[in-house]
């Protein structure tokens, strides 16, 4: 369980680097500005149109007596809703990091820099447009699993209690492990390690991934609150990283942690074509 609170003080370690290096924080802002109008837009059109959507998708509810069409179509409507908010929690970082990819790649290259010992950090050497198509695939495939998990979740929300009680929490911790898998993805695919193998470091250190991402993903849900954290996390999640696979950091927070069996890093191989 300790790994719950060293979590969390990657994700405010990298707000705090953020503050002292404000160029870095303003630049960071922008990606998440664009990506807030995109889906503040989705989300109205949702709100506006929703209920519309519900009655085509349900005729065989005109038939029915009194007011259950009504209620049955009601709870419909803000189920698709609910649904619709939880995707845009769990696909706004990957989103906003594909929009923003060399702004963070900086951001996140700079933080690297910051905490090593010898003051260097790896670097891709991959073009742009490389990089753009490999966070973009990722992306995709994590995209995929999460809503693959947001449609069970939603399905498992009608159980009596546990859909109510359970299932919120489940959905919050399973945000919060797919938003720290993006949010990583940063650094360690400038140490070109894969998709899978990413996924791999992050199962090893469950307890770590949820302190730093459920919070986070509790935060997301706030207006406004994502595009602000966005630059902090993506530092934070650099500083993560390191210790993920076991590289020492500068810096007076922490010393190289000691790396179990467990816990020691996949192989780490090139993406490719």
């Amino acid at each position: 369980m300790r790994d719950l609170g060293v979590g969390f003080r990657y994700l405010l370690k990298g707000q705090r680097w953020v503050a002292r290096h404000g160029r870095q924080y303003g630049f960071g802002l922008l990606p998440g500005l664009i990506a807030l109008v995109l889906y503040a837009a989705a989300l109205i059109a949702l709100a506006v149109w929703g209920a519309d959507f519900v009655g085509w998708a349900t005729p065989f509810a005109d038939d029915w007596a009194g007011p259950w069409p009504g209620l049955f179509r009601g709870l419909l409507t803000v189920l698709l809703f609910a649904l619709g908010l939880l995707l845009s929690v769990l696909t706004f970082t990957a989103v906003t990091l594909l929009i923003g990819q060399p702004f963070y790649d900086s951001l996140s290259e700079k933080a690297d820099r910051d905490v090593s010992p010898d003051g260097t950090a790896p670097e891709s050497g991959l073009p742009l447009w490389r990089e753009l198509w490999i966070s973009g695939r990722d992306s995709l495939r994590i995209v995929v699993r999460a809503l693959l998990w947001a449609v069970l979740l939603f399905a498992l929300g009608f159980v009596p209690l546990a859909g109510q009680t359970v299932v919120p929490v489940i959905g919050f911790m399973v945000t919060g492990f797919f938003l720290t898998e993006e949010l990583t993805a940063v650094a360690l695919q400038r140490r070109e390690v894969e998709l899978r193998a990413r996924l791999a470091l992050l199962r090893g250190r469950k307890t770590l991934v949820w302190g730093f991402g459920t919070p986070l993903a509790l935060a997301f849900l706030v207006p406004f609150v994502a595009v602000f954290l966005m630059p902090g996390a993506v530092a934070g999640a650099t500083l993560m990283a390191r210790d993920l696979l076991g590289e020492e950091t500068g810096d007076g927070d922490g010393a190289k942690a000691p790396v179990t069996p467990s816990q020691q890093p996949p192989p780490i191989r090139r993406d490719g074509p």
